[in-house]
């Protein structure tokens, strides 16, 4: 409970939370605004059942009718994934959705909002927003970044979406004082691509050292996210050199049509999707698989280092 504001759970996170088992949350906005049905339904479940799998529980977070849930059953992903006019929140309207009794879906940055409020400290997504290219004039930043410095969640994804600046995204996290690790590697990762050209601020190659590394920032009384850059399996990835002419085409699309604000992204993955046939979804599906996987891993080491 949170003044009057109940956060929802299902039994199964209620009891991982009293328990102090691992739970790992999920954003709902990749099954609303990622892909079509059923297909989102499908991929929810899938990335629920890896959670699982590893020894963890996911709690999938969302506002339905206007209430904050920390958790959903199968039936009612099932409902989320075919409801229409679901928001797409993040922290400027994630209150509103609930004070208006509506249902809408949570981004990065309200993910986060939800998953401290519930306890929990991990959050497995695709890639997080950040500043967009052009923002020189534009001034889109994602409230993700934001959130990352404020908010004490770790977010493993596999780093910021290509489709991003992503010298610019890093910059902006620095100066925010978040940190930005690289699994298993050294150069930050692109989202659908494993390398970025770009070099990464840090480097940890096990969940066991996330998990110390959090333990310590918690220990100095370090506020604020972290950030995981999970590549995505070689087997998955497409090269940067070939999907960097996708984006740039997507990226011409987006600006003829005048596209702007919170509809840029789905757009942009929308013109991917059909520039790559298929492809780009593909390896969005697998490295959300991956990242939940880790997730899962660093929430379970993360509870063996706290005990």
């Amino acid at each position: 409970m949170t003044g009057s504001i109940k956060i929802e759970t299902t039994q199964e996170v209620a009891d991982a939370l009293a328990q102090g088992r691992p739970v790992v949350a999920l954003e709902s906005t990749i099954i609303t605004h990622g892909m079509p049905w059923p297909g989102n339904r499908d991929m929810a479940l899938e990335v629920e059942a890896v959670i699982r799998a590893e020894g963890a529980v996911p709690a999938t977070i969302a506002i339905i009718d206007g209430r904050l849930h920390a958790g959903l059953d199968e039936a009612a992903i099932t409902k989320l994934a075919q409801a229409r006019d679901v928001m797409k929140l993040s922290r400027a309207d994630f209150a509103f959705a609930i004070a208006q009794g509506r249902t809408g879906a949570t981004t990065v940055a309200a993910t986060m909002m939800a998953a401290h409020l519930a306890g929990i400290q991990v959050f497995a997504t695709g890639g997080i927003g950040g500043v967009h290219r052009g923002a020189e004039e534009s001034f889109d930043i994602s409230a993700d970044l934001e959130e990352l410095s404020r908010t004490p969640v770790i977010v493993v994804s596999a780093g910021a979406k290509a489709i991003l600046d992503i010298p610019k995204t890093l910059e902006a996290l620095e100066t925010r004082g978040v940190p930005v690790v690289a699994f298993g590697q050294d150069e930050m990762p692109a989202f659908w691509s494993r390398k970025s050209g770009l070099a990464a601020p840090l480097r940890l190659d096990n969940a066991a050292s996330i998990a110390r590394f959090e333990a310590t920032r918690q220990e100095l009384g370090s506020h604020g996210g972290m950030l995981i850059a999970n590549p995505v399996p070689k087997a998955d990835e497409i090269p940067a050199s070939e999907i960097n002419q996708h984006i740039e085409a997507a990226l011409a699309a987006a600006r003829a049509q005048g596209i702007e604000g919170k509809a840029v992204t789905p757009f942009l993955l929308g013109e991917i999707l059909t520039l790559t046939g298929g492809a780009s979804l593909k390896t969005n599906i697998a490295l959300v698989l991956n990242n939940a996987r880790l997730a899962a891993r660093i929430a379970t080491a993360l509870t063996a280092a706290t005990k």
